[in-house]
């Protein structure tokens, strides 16, 4: 099988990127950023974009600039009550460090009396989970068009010891030119052993995490074979309304592939969904050149993709920077911030 370095002219390019980029990560992960000194009343808010336990999600529009924004807006008292501040705290660094062309990536950070507000650029072209709910499903084409951007975001964060932890359709975003954004880095971690924290999606949880066997990067992997099927099928390979029987599926990796998936992308599903560690792709010594060389990626210009030259086989329909209409409704909410700075020596570090 030919590897990505191997297609590619430059044989040590992409690699000496990703150790330029990890340099960077770490860079901006020891300087500790400390809050912008925009505030609240600098941005216009205009819709809700979403709405969750952690808090909500607004779009807004800054008053001079007139960028638009997804603001989250996440509750002080609800970090405390969960006991999350280090976690919210460690979500903050991670997208603040983490610069990639297909993450997410924090433009403002700030806090009043009752809120943490993390502000990133505005994707207007909605979920991925939206665009595979109205299609059912994606052809191969498009499958793969993604599968390679998520391919190379798993790659840049592994490479920084980030572990990703929450990749589903949810979490992920299609631009205005139809590349994407991971979002959402609640569940980052930087590990560089084993750690042994239960988070996930059920549907995406690796067999290590269900087992609390302990675990490391190649959850990712797992859940990167699972994003393949629900891509090119429309649904998940393990599935019930009983999280329970979820779980045993899992454990016991037992599932389908439709008649429809070539198989190429049926092959790599199942090097991908191994229980076994020492066989799961993305986990071997070859580490990701295992994926990207499989025949499933033959024709796939990774460095291409990378640079964001490759021409992609769908381009959501946005009729302009304040489109919400690739996003569902939420109703609008106030916030109501205290008069008191709540907990403020538990946030000082904000």
């Amino acid at each position: 099988m030919l590897s990505f370095f191997k297609r590619t002219p430059t044989k040590t390019g992409y690699a000496e990127t990703l150790e330029k980029l990890r340099k960077e990560f770490y860079d901006r992960w020891e300087r500790n950023i400390s809050s912008s000194s925009e505030g609240l009343r600098q941005f216009q808010r205009t819709k809700t974009l979403g709405a969750g336990s952690f808090g909500r999600v607004f779009l807004v529009q800054h008053n001079k600039t007139k960028q638009f924004f997804a603001m989250k807006v996440i509750d002080k008292i609800r970090i405390i009550k969960t006991k999350q501040v280090e976690h919210t705290l460690y979500e903050k660094k991670i997208l603040e460090s983490a610069k990639f062309p297909f993450l997410i990536s924090l433009e403002y950070a700030f806090k009043d009396n009752s809120y943490i507000y993390l502000l990133m650029p505005f994707i207007n072209g909605g979920e991925m989970f939206t665009h595979l709910r109205r299609n059912h499903k994606f052809d191969e084409n498009l499958s793969k068009f993604y599968a390679a951007q998520v391919l190379l975001a798993l790659e840049f964060l592994h490479y920084c010891d980030v572990i990703y932890r929450d990749l589903k359709p949810e979490n992920i975003l299609v631009d205005m030119k139809g590349y994407l954004k991971i979002a959402d880095m609640g569940f980052c971690k930087i590990v560089k052993g084993r750690t042994w924290t239960l988070c996930g999606t059920p549907e995406y949880i690796a067999p290590e995490i269900i087992l609390s066997k302990g675990y490391g990067k190649a959850v990712d992997w797992w859940s990167y074979g699972v994003l393949l099927f629900e891509m090119s099928a429309g649904h998940p390979p393990f599935t019930s309304s009983d999280p329970m029987k979820v779980y045993e599926k899992i454990i016991s990796c037992k599932y389908k592939p439709p008649a429809s998936f070539t198989f190429e992308l049926t092959d790599l599903i199942r090097n991908l969904l191994q229980i076994d560690l020492s066989r799961r792709f993305g986990n071997l010594r070859n580490g990701t050149a295992d994926i990207k060389g499989h025949r499933w990626f033959h024709h796939i210009n990774f460095e291409g993709i990378y640079n964001r030259q490759v021409e992609p086989p769908f381009t959501p329909k946005i009729k302009g920077p304040a489109d919400t209409s690739n996003f569902d409704d939420f109703p609008d909410t106030d916030l109501k911030i205290s008069n008191h700075n709540l907990f403020h020596d538990q946030f000082e570090a904000f």
